[in-house]
Formats: structure tokens, sequence, C-alpha cells
């Protein structure tokens, strides 16, 4: 399994950039990109179309540009803005680009069928939504029947968020410079980038800053071999609160799913108390409600899965957040904090540990906020909530934010659309709880479980499970063959 890598914002990409001679490392960058270009056309003699933006972006790509052209590559550039109002270091490109033959096209040429576009427009520094010009040709590009590929970020997504900036490139594949950012790893820059490849320029490690987050693409760190003269009392008690009437199911999932992950004991406190045992997985220990909230034995709690938001459901879930133990708090106990001040009250007081799992809606319900605004800064968004709260967020979706109560975050590299199903969420917290439980240090339990829990989607969508049609009961099984393939290989 690939190491965590580091993720810088922009502004700490621009410094680096200033204390480095600009010239040198847009000639880096544009035979990087010169490169990669020769790989994806493969053989040489094919046509590519250059967009060159108004700024060092567009340097980069008239580099590219004129190393793709010696090569025998049939180059045409498109050049975005104007040229006499260049940067310096991007003016030399263009320079150099004319000086070698190479001419410049008024528009996308009709009568030629392209095999590669670059995008060079805009790279890190676009802090604006795109419109008029800009816009057209961006759509135009898109329409092309062509392999794109973008420089540094997909021209209109913001590289920091990963926020659509009215519109933007959809690359098949996006050549980012010096380091990772945060805008191509999470949210809806995903959808753009495509395929990313990582060119660090030859900057040394130690120019560059302390990186603002990290990737999570490896789940080693959690896993540990167990002993031969074992018990299940080694492995960790779950109380799980949840299931109301015609949502059982949600606690059974995380109920389940803490099975799956080698939780010794596993209990669930269910809202609507007819169902005595679960006939799939009889496992499982089925209590009412009130008595898990006020369970003497658990290693760690969980709480709101089909949870509902009935009197029954509130005072069930008070009573749990003052038991001093590791929390969880998912689904509906997060619409329930989101509403009652004394329950946040005495989640802020608790000196235990406590993790919320929200969707952005959940999140955004949360802080008052829409769920656009948090799709559109959400590693801002996880880090404000795990302030206001003092507890560990893991804010889901496409590239999920894991934040620390210190403000620390990472980036989870494991998942796919296939995770955008009902329940697979409830299996995350079972897993998360149950990993908390077995582990001294919960953040990294926290980024194994969330990585596991995407790996476990990616490994069945790689089997033709799934992503379209993959169920959360299935991620149960894969997950626990990884985690033992993890134990064997690693440990």
């Amino acid at each position: 399994m690939a190491a965590a890598r580091p993720i810088y914002f922009s502004a700490q990409i621009r410094e680096v950039e200033a204390r480095a001679r600009q010239s040198a490392l847009m000639e880096r960058a544009g035979i990087a990109a010169a490169n990669l270009a020769r790989q994806l056309l493969d053989t040489e003699g094919k046509s590519v179309l250059v967009i060159a933006g108004p700024g060092n972006n567009g340097g980069d790509a008239l580099v590219a540009a004129r190393h793709l052209k010696s090569s025998w590559f049939n180059v045409t550039v498109l050049m975005a803005g104007n040229a006499d109002n260049l940067p310096p270091d991007a003016a030399q490109a263009w320079q150099a680009w004319r000086d070698a033959g190479g001419s410049i096209a008024a528009g996308i040429p009709a009568d030629t069928r392209f095999d590669l576009v670059i995008d060079g427009l805009y790279g890190i520094g676009l802090q604006r939504d795109l419109a008029g010009n800009d816009a057209r040709l961006v759509a135009a590009v898109n329409t092309l029947p062509a392999t794109k590929l973008a420089l540094d970020t997909p021209s209109g997504i913001h590289a920091d968020s990963g926020r659509v900036m009215g519109c933007a490139v959809r690359a098949d594949h996006t050549l980012t410079f010096i380091g990772l950012k945060p805008g191509l790893l999470t949210g809806a820059g995903l959808d753009y980038c495509g395929e990313l490849h990582l060119d660090t320029l030859d900057v040394a490690e130690a120019d560059l800053p302390a990186p603002a987050g990290w990737t999570v693409e490896s789940n080693a760190p959690c896993c540990k071999p167990r002993p031969q003269n074992s018990h299940k009392g080694q492995f960790g008690s779950i109380g799980i609160l949840g299931g109301a009437p015609g949502m059982v199911g949600a606690a059974l999932l995380a109920g389940r799913a803490a099975l799956h992950t080698g939780a010794g004991r596993v209990y669930v406190g269910l809202i609507d108390d007819t169902l005595s045992v679960d006939v799939a997985q009889p496992e499982l220990m089925l209590r009412k409600a009130s008595e898990i909230a006020e369970f003497g034995n658990a290693d760690c709690l969980i709480a709101g899965m089909g949870l509902g938001q009935s009197s029954l459901a509130s005072e069930s879930l008070h009573r749990t957040v003052k038991q001093h133990v590791p929390l969880l708090l998912d689904a509906d106990a997060l619409n329930i904090l989101s509403h009652d001040a004394e329950l946040q009250a005495e989640l802020r007081a608790r000196s235990a540990v406590t993790v919320l799992t929200p969707h952005p809606g959940e999140a955004a319900r949360l802080l008052g906020l829409s769920t656009q605004a948090v799709q559109d800064d959400r590693i801002g968004t996880a880090c404000k909530l795990a302030r206001h709260f003092a507890t560990h967020v893991v804010l889901k979706g496409a590239g999920s934010v894991c934040v620390t109560p210190a403000g620390e975050w990472t980036i989870n590299a494991s998942g796919n659309p296939g995770l955008s199903s009902p329940g697979t969420g409830d299996v995350l917290a079972g897993m998360i709880g149950t990993l908390i439980a077995q582990n001294e240090d919960v953040e990294q339990a926290v980024r194994c479980a969330v990585y596991l829990h995407g790996a476990a989607a990616d490994e069945l969508s790689a089997q033709g499970t799934g992503p379209i049609g993959l169920t959360a009961s299935e991620l149960l099984c894969a997950a626990r063959r990884l985690l033992n393939e993890n134990c064997r290989t690693i440990c």
C-alpha cells in the first residue's frame, strides 16, 4: 500500500515558486508536461491542441508545446488573452515558441481532429468564476473528442477546495506540480481532474514548507496480530444506539460491521425493541435503547444509525453522551445535536474521545450552512466542526476529510461512487467504533477505518460488484478480508 503523501495549499506552492527561479521551474514543468503528453499519445505525428492562458500556467503550456513540436507532433497553440501582457517568464516562453517557428491559432480549428488537448488556461492562481470568452472556451474544449491533459489543476477548479468556479475543464489527466493540492483530492475536483499525476520539478523536500495535510492511503498502522492465547474480551465491547421503527436495519448494519472488523462483543440497543434477535447475524446481542444508553461495559459507544428524532431517541442520546467512554455520533444523533443546545454543551464538556461522522447535509445543519457551502469548502467545514465541538470529525463524501480536535487533517484516497448507497455510512460507523475500541491511537484508528471502508468498495468494484448496485452489506466481508490480509503482510 502507498504511503501517505503531503498536501499543500496554493499559497504554500506560491511561496516555493517565489524562492526558486521561476523560469527554471517553468521549463521543468513544460518538459514534464511534454513527457506525459508523449506517453498519452504513444506515437509521434499526432495532433495536439495547446490552450495557453494569460499567466504562468500558459507559460508552462507554451514550453510543452515547443518540446512537442521538436518531437514531430503537430502542435496548434491557441493563446487566450493578450500575449503582450504576459508575466516575464511566460513572455519568455512565448518568444521561445515563436522563435521555434510556432504559430498561433485565432480559435479552435474546426477542420482538425485533435488527439490531445493540453489545458494551460488557468492554474492554481484563479480566484474568480470563469465567464464570457473563458467560459465559452472551456465549453468548447469539453466537447472535443480528444484526451485532455490539465496542467497543475483543471482550469476552473479551485486548487484549495475543489470548488467549480463557474465552469471547468473536464480533464482525463491532470499533471500537478511541486506538491498535491487539496482541490484535486476531494469534492467536485475529483470529477474534473481524471487520473492525477505529480511532478515535483526536482524541488528538494528541504525547500518545501510543512504540509497543510496528508493523504490517507494505507490502513497498516491500525492492524495488530492477535495472540494465540486470547479471548473476546480483549477485542473491544461495542454499544450501538439506534434502530427506530422502520429503521432497525441501520443499527444492525453498524453492529454487523463491528463484528466483521473484529469486535469482541457487540450490543445493539434499539428504539424499536420488538426485535429480539438478528437472524442473519445472531452473534449480535440486541437490547432496549435504555440499556445501551447506560451500558457500563463498553469500550466505545456508537449512536445515531436509524435513531429517529423521537423523545425517547433524544433522551437516550443525552444519557449516552454523558457516559465516560469513547463515543461516535452519526446520522440522527447529529440531527438531534444540531438543534439541541443542551446536548451541544454536554458534548463539549466531555473529556472522553468523541467522533462526529456527518455527511455534507448533516454538517450543514450542525453549522447553519447550506449543503453547497459545505461542499465548496470541505476542509474548512470539517476543521470548523472539529473546533466548534472539540471532537474528531469525518466529513464523508468523495475524498472524505478526517480532522482531529487540534485541526490536523487528512484526505482519504480510497473509495468510489459505489459508497453512494443506503447503509454504507452505518457500516463505516461500526468500523470506526470498533477500531477505536481496539487502538490507543484514536487518530490512526479513525483514518484506518475510513480507508478500509473505501478500500473494500474499491476491491468489490474491481471484481465487478459495483460501483453500480454495490450494497452496504457487501462491504463487510471485503473489509474483513482486507483487514486480515493487512495483518498477515504488514504486522
